[in-house]
């Protein structure tokens, strides 16, 4: 199907929809592709339903880091519902058109829940580090109040400056192209379409994602050091592994979401390319959602538990 795209020469205040490309210059593998996109949205809404739903029955994952655990599942959800389902359209429908207000939106909505991210993965280590390295304050410190403002803070902290970023983005004007290489709206390849020096929104993006990504890196980081070097430091090897083991889910998780995302929002725009774009954005909103379920899982005895206890009653 062919679309029309907005020339150099038409004014910018014409330009009423985009056109997202997507995985457009794939012809031959688009219902391979549906289906592929399809059966992964299905796992992880079913994954993620599944970490929730087991965390609020059992009785003995009634604790702060399952709590927050049933919280990250929750927002894998609303994070790759973001994007997924309109994927899935545009394969569909074989309709890219996307109107300027939606493109918008799902940017917002997709910013937002990205800063919710990595904020609650901060969070998530901040739990693990007192419970490693203050295990006797643990009870007190992260208690169920505590635990509800830290979440509710991780949700809403990232809101008024996302929805200002985004409002600040879409009010550039845009003649160089109507078409977005990406398979969704994402602010590399918007910025790409915009016209004249956009040097000051870059660096916008920049400083929004030194606040929302790189400071909270850099808290697990630290986190993590300690927490290592408290392991390090137990007397036996069992309790050593024991330590590593609730520790070494978050860990991998952590790395697979901020190793991409950093990647794709500190480089600077000329050396943005279409075709690596896309890879890192996979892996951060479509990938990482998919196996969080098998790596929480997977790697917690208390999950596994909790599951089997679940089976043998049913």
């Amino acid at each position: 199907m062919e679309y029309a795209e907005t020339s150099a020469e038409n004014n910018a205040s014409t330009v009423k929809q985009f056109i997202l490309l997507g995985f457009s210059d794939l012809p031959n593998l688009q219902g391979f592709l549906f289906g592929m996109f399809s059966i992964v949205y299905v796992i992880i809404l079913i994954g993620n339903s599944f970490i929730i739903v087991i965390t609020r029955i059992d009785p003995a994952l009634q604790k702060p880091m399952y709590f927050f655990l049933a919280n990250f599942s929750s927002l894998e959800i609303c994070y790759v519902s973001v994007t997924l389902p309109r994927i899935l359209f545009n394969m569909g429908t074989q309709n890219r058109n996307i109107s300027k207000l939606a493109c918008a939106t799902q940017t917002c909505f997709f910013l937002m829940l990205g800063a919710t991210e990595c904020f609650l993965l901060a969070v998530m280590s901040y739990d693990r580090y007192v419970a490693i390295c203050n295990p006797l304050h643990y009870p007190l410190v992260m208690n169920p109040t505590k635990c509800v403002q830290l979440a509710a803070g991780s949700w809403l902290s990232g809101i008024p400056v996302q929805i200002g970023q985004t409002c600040q983005i879409f009010s550039l004007r845009f003649c160089s192209s109507n078409q977005i290489n990406h398979f969704f709206c994402d602010l590399p390849p918007i910025l790409k379409l915009a016209c004249g020096d956009t040097s000051i929104n870059e660096l916008s993006v920049y400083l929004v994602a030194i606040l929302f990504a790189a400071v909270p890196f850099m808290l697990i980081l630290a986190s993590y050091t300690k927490i290592i070097a408290t392991i390090l430091r137990l007397p036996t090897a069992t309790g050593r592994a024991k330590a590593f083991s609730t520790c070494s889910s978050h860990l991998l998780v952590v790395f697979l979401f901020f190793g991409s995302a950093t990647v794709t929002y500190l480089r600077p725009k000329s050396t943005h390319s279409p075709g690596t774009d896309r890879l890192l954005s996979l892996l951060y909103t479509i990938v990482t959602p998919m196996f969080n379920p098998l790596i929480y899982s997977l790697r917690n005895k208390d999950v596994i538990a909790a599951l089997r206890k679940l089976l043998l009653r049913k």
